[in-house]
């Protein structure tokens, strides 16, 4: 599921509006998933097509060579199945999942200029798909001031419309909620202190 180019300029126009009422910066980061393919489907499949002609022989009179057809047809099917990335991403442990989530959203905060922030006062929103994992990581700056339970709205309102499929409206409402909380501690003391993209990355 993806953003169309005018969700993408409300987004835009929301952080615009939030970051003329503080100094600190928001940046937008959409996943379709967190969680690149491993070997599991694999070996999942080829123990499928392994164990295969071995029903096959139990309970059939099958040709050897259709068995092996069988088997090879049942492998191809299986891989196209288990690395289809809800499947995928479904095999992982709950844990797994959010880990996985949590190391991209700290990657993608170091990736888009919000740690090199002189003041540490950028804030990263973030959501991952396939994991259903939402998370405002704010720098250290904001940290100190603001402990990290305040995000907990502007994430609450982040999975509850994209449950909907209503991406575009769960970001400019964490936006929003984002931006409130920072124009309370961080005020817009002079002009020009927006030298981030007012964006969201789709990755």
């Amino acid at each position: 599921m993806s953003i169309s180019a005018e969700e993408r300029e409300r987004i835009s126009a929301a952080i615009r509006a939030a970051e003329a009422k503080t100094s600190g910066e928001i940046v937008c980061v959409l996943a379709e998933t967190s969680s690149s393919p491993t070997g599991m489907p694999v070996l999942l499949a080829a123990l499928g097509a392994l164990a295969l002609p071995w029903l096959l022989v139990a309970f059939t009179a099958m040709p050897v060579f259709r068995i092996l057809t069988l088997q090879l047809v049942a492998f191809v099917a299986l891989m196209a199945v288990l690395c289809w990335t809800p499947v995928r991403v479904a095999l992982m442990p709950r844990r797994a999942r959010r880990a996985v989530a949590h190391r991209v959203a700290m990657e993608q905060f170091r990736k888009r200029g919000l740690a090199r922030k002189p003041e540490r006062t950028g804030i990263l929103i973030f959501v991952s798909l396939a994991e259903r994992y939402a998370r405002i990581i704010a720098d250290d700056g904001i940290s100190a001031r603001v402990p990290q339970s305040q995000w907990q709205s502007a994430v609450d309102a982040l999975i509850a419309h994209s449950r909907d499929g209503r991406i575009a409206d769960g970001f400019v409402a964490a936006i929003d909620l984002c931006g409130n909380e920072l124009a309370q501690n961080f005020p817009r003391t002079e002009p020009g202190q927006d030298v981030l993209p007012d964006r969201i990355y789709v990755i």
